[in-house]
């Protein structure tokens, strides 16, 4: 599976992201037509997105949010109270679809090599396919409220969680080594991550993003695998 393929299995379009957080905020959200929630859904997230790749969210006030989606204060107000309740629900929704794609993508696995090389793909892949949002959720989770951090928290060790459960299923079927499990995929999270945290240093070198997952995939196999 490369980049290209990935995307035509997993098609993340921004009605379905939205309409999926029309359905777990239905009851707090006040607009009713929902053609018109996810279209305004959609231009709130983006908005976002584009005024943080410049500035803090802290930094970010609604009326900039206003400027940059064209709608009114008001209506800004009838998708959320305030900005920490956008902040929760878009976290929310980034970390909900990355773990629901990437159980999906392991799930299609044989075997522990497999599962490992599909899980490294899928995240890698799917960060390039939302890298705003996946940059956005890791540098902005510091400002969540503190029951929101606990859950990014939880979040992130259950990633390095779904590589421990593949690495340990490869230790029994003696595919890989049992040396330090935990570390391994510590290890391997943290490559995951430097895709989308320092795009721009792989942009400057000419590295795709089927070159870098291919890389990950070597260097964890370099250490996993029983030779």
């Amino acid at each position: 599976m490369n980049y290209s393929e990935f995307k035509k299995l997993v098609n993340l379009s921004k009605e379905e992201i939205s309409g999926q957080i029309l359905e777990r905020n239905r009851n707090s959200i006040k607009v009713k037509k929902e053609k018109k929630v996810i279209d305004n859904l959609i231009r709130i997230i983006d908005a976002t997105l584009a005024i943080c790749s410049k500035k803090s969210f802290q930094a970010m006030s609604i009326r900039d949010l206003s400027a940059e989606s064209g709608l009114s204060r008001g209506a800004l107000y009838s998708y959320f109270t305030n900005k920490e309740e956008l902040l929760v629900l878009i976290q929310t929704q980034g970390r909900e679809i990355a773990y629901q794609v990437l159980t999906d993508q392991i799930a299609k696995g044989s075997d522990p090599l497999e599962k490992l090389r599909l899980a490294i793909k899928s995240h890698i892949y799917l960060s390039e396919a939302m890298r705003n949002w996946f940059y956005f959720t890791y540098i902005e989770a510091r400002n969540l409220p503190k029951d929101e951090q606990k859950r990014a928290i939880e979040s992130e060790l259950q990633t390095e969680k779904i590589f421990i459960d593949i690495i340990n299923e490869g230790v029994k079927e003696q595919v890989f080594r049992d040396d330090n499990v935990v570390l391994a995929a510590a290890v391997i999270k943290a490559m995951l991550q430097d895709w989308y945290l320092k795009r721009w240093k792989y942009r400057s070198r000419k590295v795709s993003v089927d070159e870098y997952a291919d890389f990950v995939i070597h260097v964890a196999e370099s250490i996993l695998l029983i030779k």
